[in-house]
């Protein structure tokens, strides 16, 4: 007999936590399908068996998952079209890495920590789309030791940003380059906005344009927040508001990492 369930995931606001809950589910054998309704912020499962697994291993993410409820029905769930949604996550993460690099390399350039940590904020959504390649139409037997890796990988990137954050506070490092900050952050802005769209086209589902502006409201806040302290920077002449978003952004790299961690466990 098949079951669908219903789970709310109250911290699933973009496609790449939705991402992250496939993978989480992917291998295993009672789950079917399921649908990710990021507006309303449910999932919705076809299963065989019990849903307490699937709310324990919903758990491990740290999104605020419940349950909601579950009746049995005939059907066995939506049907994945694993070829276009390779596609699609090849496109988006080659946007996410593009971005990683180009802010990475800026950063140091233009000695912007706030740059910096923008990037890695980036390499974050990279690494969740590049680990779902693994799971669409296939076995995820790399994907734990990967997340395991990357976990550990952004965690130690974003302590060593803090470092740098607080290092620069005392008084060390050179005033950052705010025409660099604005320019890069807004071709960032940019790459978000086209990853987006190209997931909006994939789903092909008019919901997802609201869950377009969700996303955009939290993935885009680490890109406006850099744009608006290289204009401090130059209004103030103080490297203090790139410092500020900087660490803003380096905490959210390590919640980031802390959330791959227990994917991978």
């Amino acid at each position: 007999m098949t079951h669908r369930t219903t789970f709310s995931v109250k911290r699933m606001d973009c496609p790449s936590e939705e991402q992250m809950i496939r993978m989480a589910l992917g291998d295993m054998p009672a789950v079917r399908s399921l649908r990710c309704n990021i507006p309303e912020r449910t999932v919705e499962v076809w299963h065989s068996e019990s849903h307490d697994g699937i709310l324990d291993r919903l758990d491990t993410l740290g999104l605020e998952s419940a349950f909601v409820g579950t009746m049995a029905v005939d059907e066995t769930g939506p049907a994945d079209d694993h070829a276009r949604e390779r596609r699609v996550l090849w496109m988006v993460f080659a946007i996410n890495m593009f971005f990683f690099g180009l802010e990475l390399l800026t950063g140091f350039f233009a000695h912007s920590m706030g740059l910096v940590a923008d990037s890695l904020d980036m390499m974050a959504d990279g690494i969740v789309y590049g680990l779902a390649l693994f799971a669409v139409g296939g076995t995820v037997a790399l994907k734990k030791n990967i997340a395991r890796t990357s976990g550990y990988f952004q965690m130690a990137l974003a302590i060593l940003g803090f470092i740098e954050v607080v290092r620069r506070f005392t008084g060390t490092g050179e005033m950052p380059l705010f025409q660099v900050m604005v320019i890069i952050s807004a071709l960032a802005l940019i790459g978000n906005a086209a990853s987006l769209v190209i997931l909006q086209r994939w789903k092909s589902n008019d919901a997802h344009i609201r869950a377009s502006l969700i996303c955009t409201s939290n993935d885009v806040i680490a890109n406006a927040g850099v744009i608006v302290a290289g204009v401090l920077v130059l209004v103030t002449g103080s490297g203090y508001p790139d410092l500020i978003v900087g660490a803003i952004v380096f905490a959210l790299v390590f919640e980031g990492s802390w959330r791959m961690l227990r994917l991978a466990r």
